[in-house]
């Protein structure tokens, strides 16, 4: 039946980007995993955080299942303060990670027990009445997301690509070759570099 298909293939799309996520962790320091790499200080750690309380409230509170920790109410300002993007001082590495695979485990026991038409209720959305698929799909999109971002980051820090740690130091290839091929892309940026009006 292709709602059996396309349910296990959703979920096992899933269940390879959280792993992939999870890599982009292994072999850094405390310090490399919280640091703000952006402007609006995106982290490797923050997204392993951020994404363990969206596991939690879409695939608990959306179908009337349990939560795997109390979540603040989806209207209250906690929920939408920002604070599950960062790790604060007190917040172990650990404490993260486990919290992550905890709402994974719940997210899917959630996927396991209900059929992909089972129907759910997202309030903060403009159509707020859904289909486990949508939830499902909603969740791939976003990890999917968080871990590009989460590949970027780390090939910053210090040129690993690809999916986990055993992903290659800059695609096999040496610093050098990076250079003139990103030197490259900017003399093609250039050429179409208006002068300011």
């Amino acid at each position: 039946m292709i709602d059996d298909f396309a349910k296990e293939y959703l979920h096992d799309e899933l269940r390879w980007i959280r792993e992939a996520l999870l890599s982009k962790l292994e072999g850094l320091s405390e310090y490399d995993v919280r640091r703000p790499l952006t402007t609006t200080g995106t982290n490797l750690l923050g997204l392993v955080k951020h994404l363990s309380v969206t596991e939690a409230r879409y695939f608990s509170e959306v179908f009337d299942r349990p939560s795997p920790w109390p979540l603040p109410h989806w209207k209250s300002d906690d929920a939408w303060s920002g604070n599950d993007m960062w790790a604060a001082e007190h917040e172990t590495r650990t404490d993260i990670v486990d919290r992550y695979r905890l709402a994974r485990d719940v997210a899917d026991a959630t996927i396991a027990a209900l059929p992909i038409d089972a129907p759910g209720h997202v309030p903060w959305w403009p159509r707020p009445d859904v289909k486990l698929f949508n939830i499902m799909v909603h969740l791939l999109a976003e990890t999917s997301r968080h871990a590009g971002h989460a590949d970027i980051l780390r090939e910053e820090l210090d040129g690993r690509v690809g999916a986990g740690l055993v992903g290659t130091m800059l695609h096999g290839r040496d610093r050098q070759y990076w250079v003139a091929h990103r030197a490259k892309i900017e003399r093609a940026a250039q050429a179409h570099n208006e002068p300011d009006a």
